[in-house]
């Protein structure tokens, strides 16, 4: 097994949530996936803001869904 050292700053390690100096790969992958989630969910709910989509009920989108599937189904 090799060992990889990664330097990381302690404002980043408490956002993290890091309480070990040593982690094992899957876990240090699940972190960063975490954040990369938060992230990009941040950014979709900041474009559904943007273009009134967070203002839209379950109905509506379940029929914009709907719509949209059936004009691809059309156009094939």
């Amino acid at each position: 097994m090799r060992t990889l050292n990664v330097s990381i700053s302690d404002i980043e390690r408490n956002k993290f949530g890091i309480k070990t100096d040593n982690l094992n790969f899957t876990d240090f992958i699940d972190l960063v996936s975490k954040e990369l989630t938060r992230q990009n969910l941040n950014k979709c709910l900041k474009l559904a803001d943007k273009y009134g989509l967070s203002k839209m009920t379950m109905d509506e989108i379940t029929s914009e869904v709907k719509a949209v599937r059936s004009n691809a189904k059309n156009r094939n």
